[in-house]
């Protein structure tokens, strides 16, 4: 689908396999707000957060918009992320995306369209993303916080929906347990962890099939 339809084709694909934009966790998201498989403690509520899927609509096709976190910030130092954060008192997924876009890279909004809302992923730092998935108009400048963002890169989108692009690693965390992530890499960008799970998921919208 990817490499045969037109730009307004391809909307129309995308957006016809993702949830409403107010189809969202509500901001304090209890345990009927958590996808299947995640199970919470008693008690427990998820910080919720949001992110922007900017696919970037370029001559050559559509590419992804993505970030280098600072190596100045206390946690995921230099990781490659979506652009996001935490949802504010009163917003939805959709505001939040586009403000973090803003203050992260200097994204303007006017230049997204957006298509609707990705599977939430819950991390295990406690949080509850929502991916917003959003068209980007070619022609926008970028201006880089430098406490929040090293650097901004675009990659195929037809790469990251290539499940033959992902293996599944293994790390041993601080306390000793073992951490399995997807990551992918393309030239010099290694994209894993919570990112590339929110893409895989994504592709799982799209095509229908099982993730690994």
């Amino acid at each position: 689908m990817i490499d045969k339809a037109s730009t307004k084709e391809l909307r129309a694909w995308i957006a016809q396999h993702l949830d409403p934009l107010d189809d969202a966790p509500p901001s304090r998201a209890g345990a009927d707000d958590v996808p299947a498989g995640w199970p919470l403690e008693p008690g427990e509520e998820l910080k919720p957060a949001a992110v922007l899927v900017g696919l970037v609509e370029r001559e050559h096709g559509l590419s992804v918009l993505l970030t280098r976190r600072s190596d100045t910030l206390r946690s995921h130092t230099g990781q490659t992320a979506l652009p996001g954060g935490r949802r504010d008192p009163g917003e939805n997924p959709a505001q939040t995306a586009l403000r973090e876009a803003w203050e992260e890279i200097g994204l303007e909004p006017d230049f997204v369209s957006l298509a609707g809302l990705s599977t939430p992923f819950r991390t295990l730092t406690g949080y509850l993303i929502v991916p917003v998935v959003g068209f980007i108009k070619p022609g926008f400048t970028l201006t880089l916080n430098p406490h929040e963002v090293a650097d901004v890169f675009e990659t195929p989108f037809g790469h990251l929906m290539d499940p033959a692009n992902y293996e599944e690693q293994v790390r041993e965390t601080a306390a000793g347990d073992l951490r399995r992530f997807y990551a992918t890499t393309h030239e010099d960008r290694y994209i894993w962890g919570v990112t590339a799970a929110m893409l895989r998921q994504l592709y799982d919208r799209l095509y229908g099939a099982a993730l690994a």
